[in-house]
């Protein structure tokens, strides 16, 4: 696979604040690639240092083949952006806002079609300032597509949407990739990461500490299966004999198993055996949130 970004031992501070320690990842054309951690992790700073919005202490970027340092002009045709922290003029309207972006951008797309894709369309004479948070980040989204980017920067490009626009918003990313486009995607969502990345970087102070697809994060991480039960039954120190099980909590009523493999199988032909009908029998996989809580020890929202 051809590697469209490449990043070789980034190192960013202010001051004696280390923003980012060493740093190093690539990106294969057409990958939609997350960076994902809390915030304060270095993930935003990583991608301005990318885009050449702002200079690294140290390291070797590239995007594109180009330094994104000395060859900023030239790679800012070819990339898309929506960053974390943007603004437009108060008193702009969505669609002039749109049409200005197109009108400065050679073989731009359809702003007019972007801004149906995006939810904008009973928003297009509305002025920026009235908008949302979240219909400012869609309108963010639909200005990095205008320039038809080869490559599309996504910063937190979620945050204040409700459920149900979220969703809307994977499917278009899921879109863009398919047409060709490679997508770095900043998020601390742990399932927007899992829903959507190809490849995961886990990001905490600065630092990498993971990188692997979501399902290898999972199976090499977190591979342990929660199998989660209520019963009246005192005595069930029998759970802990089962090969598979490693962990029996109990809360009450409530009982959780921790194992791997065939556990859920194992447990509930081990509850008939005891004539116990447990109710409310479910069972939980691992997800990116038990990778990182693992990995760093704390929460994302931490």
């Amino acid at each position: 696979m051809t590697a469209v970004i490449e990043v070789e031992h980034l190192r960013k501070t202010y001051g004696t604040t280390v923003a980012v320690a060493d740093v190093s990842f690539h990106v294969n054309e057409g990958e939609i690639f997350g960076l994902l951690g809390p915030n304060g992790a270095g993930k935003t700073t990583a991608v301005e240092c990318l885009q050449g919005l702002r200079r690294p202490d140290s390291g070797n970027l590239r995007v594109l083949g180009l330094d994104p340092q000395t060859e900023a002009t030239t790679l800012r045709r070819r990339i898309g952006s929506q960053l974390q922290e943007s603004a437009l003029p108060d008193r702009i309207r969505v669609w002039e806002a749109l049409d200005l972006f197109a009108s400065v951008t050679p073989n731009s797309s359809d702003w007019q079609l972007l801004m149906e894709q995006w939810g904008l369309t009973d928003k297009r004479k509305a002025s920026f300032s009235s908008l949302s948070g979240g219909q400012r980040q869609r309108l963010f989204v639909a200005l990095a597509l205008v320039n038809n980017p080869e490559v599309v920067f996504l910063d937190e490009m979620t945050t204040g949407l409700d459920p149900a626009a979220r969703h809307v918003a994977w499917e278009l990313v899921r879109a863009i990739r398919e047409r060709g486009t490679t997508v770095l995607l900043v998020t601390h969502f742990m399932d927007e990461a899992e829903q959507l990345c190809d490849r995961v970087a886990v990001v905490d102070k600065g630092e990498i500490v993971a990188l692997d697809s979501p399902q290898g994060l999972i199976a090499t991480h977190a591979s342990e299966i929660r199998v989660i039960f209520s019963t009246d039954r005192t005595d069930l120190s029998w759970l802990e004999k089962i090969p598979q099980v490693h962990q029996v909590e109990r809360l009450g009523p409530r009982v959780e198993v921790e194992g791997s493999g065939p556990v859920l199988a194992l447990v509930a032909t081990a509850l008939v055996e005891h004539g116990i009908t447990p109710t409310d029998l479910r069972i939980e996989q691992p997800t990116l949130e038990d990778v990182f809580l693992r990995l760093t020890g704390h929460g994302v929202h931490d």
